[in-house]
C-alpha cells in the first residue's frame, strides 16, 4: 500500500470521524493511487432526497469485473456522513467501494433507511457494467447504524416489501461485515429507559404500541437459511451497543445455518483504532477473499 494511502488512513482514525463520532468530517481530500476513478454525489433516486446519493471510487488498474464494498456509515441513525468512508484502502486492494448516504430519522422515520440502502444497492447493480463492478460480488460494510443497516440488508434479501418496486433479490448482498451494530431492537418497546434513546427517534416513539416497528427493524427477526456469510466485530467494552447483541445475533446465524465468523475484540469500545490493527486487517481481508472469490459467486448470482 502506497505511503500516501496509508496517511489517509492513519487521518481517518486519528479523528475519529468514522469509528468514534461519525458527523466528524476530515478536511483534508484523499489522495487516492493514480488511475483511481472518482464519482461525487450520484442520486440513486432521480430526483430524490438531497441524502439519497452515493460516493465511487473505482480502481484504475485490475481485470474486471471487480468486486464492490458498499460502506454505510454510523451516526445513531441521526448523522454522519457518507464522506468519512472507512473502506477507501480497499480500492488499492481490487475493489470498488461505494460509500452511501441515507435519510436520517429526523428527515423520515424507519423503513426509509433500509429502503434507501436497498435502493443504492439496486442503483449500483443496475449500473455494474459501467462501473466495472461485478453484481455477484457485493459486499455491505458499516459501523454502529451502518452495521445494523448492514445487517438488516443482509437478512431481507428474501423480503420483497422494502424492495421499493425493484425485482426481488435485487438488493441482495453476497457478504456482510457489521462493525458492533445493534441487532435486536425490541428493548425500545419493553425498557422505558429507551423513550429518548436513538432506537426511538428512528422508530418514532417507544412502548409496547412500537413492539412491530422494533421486531421489523431487527435484522436477528429476519435470519434465514439464504443469508449470505457474516463478519462480526464487537468490542467487549463497548457502552453504547452491548456486546451481548452481537454474541446471540452470531448464535441465531449459526443456528439458521449462516455461515459467520465473530471476532470480540478485548477492552475495545464502541469503535475505535483496535478495529483496524493489523490482525483485523487480515481477518477482513482473508474473509472478504473467502466469499467474494468468483468460483465462491458463480453460482449465487442475483
Amino acid at each position: 500500500m502506497k505511503k500516501s494511502f496509508l496517511l489517509v488512513l492513519v487521518a481517518v482514525l486519528l479523528t475519529g470521524c468514522t469509528l468514534v463520532r461519525e458527523e466528524q468530517v476530515s478536511e483534508r481530500p484523499p489522495q487516492f493511487p493514480p488511475g483511481v476513478r472518482v464519482y461525487k454525489d450520484l442520486a440513486y433516486v432521480p430526483k430524490g432526497h438531497k441524502r439519497q446519493k452515493l460516493d465511487l471510487y473505482v480502481p484504475g488498474s485490475g481485470e474486471g469485473p471487480l468486486p464492490l464494498i458498499v460502506w454505510i456509515h454510523g451516526g445513531a441513525w441521526k448523522e454522519g456522513s457518507k464522506e468519512s468512508c472507512l473502506p477507501l484502502p480497499w480500492v488499492e486492494k481490487g475493489y470498488v467501494i461505494a460509500g452511501i448516504n441515507y435519510r436520517l430519522c429526523q428527515d423520515a422515520p424507519f423503513p426509509a433507511q433500509i429502503e434507501d440502502c436497498k435502493t443504492a444497492v439496486c442503483w449500483l447493480r443496475t449500473h455494474a457494467r459501467e462501473y466495472r463492478i461485478d453484481p455477484g460480488r457485493i459486499a455491505a460494510w458499516g459501523d454502529s447504524a451502518g452495521g445494523h443497516l448492514a445487517s438488516l440488508l443482509g437478512t431481507t434479501g428474501d423480503i420483497p416489501y422494502w424492495e421499493q418496486g425493484h425485482p426481488v433479490g435485487s438488493s441482495r448482498v453476497q457478504v456482510v461485515i457489521d462493525w458492533y451494530g445493534r441487532a435486536d431492537l425490541a428493548c425500545v418497546s419493553t425498557d422505558p429507559a429507551y423513550a429518548d434513546s436513538p432506537i426511538a427517534m428512528l422508530l418514532g416513539g417507544s412502548g409496547p404500541e412500537f413492539a412491530d416497528e422494533a421486531e421489523q427493524a431487527s435484522p436477528i427477526r429476519h435470519i434465514s437459511k439464504e443469508d449470505p456469510a457474516f463478519l462480526i466485530m464487537h468490542g467487549d467494552k463497548d457502552e453504547v451497543v452491548p456486546v451481548e447483541q452481537s454474541l446471540a445475533f452470531a448464535a441465531a446465524l449459526r443456528e439458521a445455518g449462516v455461515k459467520v465468523k465473530l471476532v470480540v475484540l478485548k477492552g475495545a469500545g464502541h469503535g475505535g483504532e483496535e478495529f483496524l490493527a493489523p490482525e483485523e486487517v487480515t481477518t477482513i481481508d482473508t474473509f472478504l477473499h473467502e466469499q467474494l472469490s468468483p468460483r465462491k459467486t458463480a453460482q449465487s448470482q442475483p
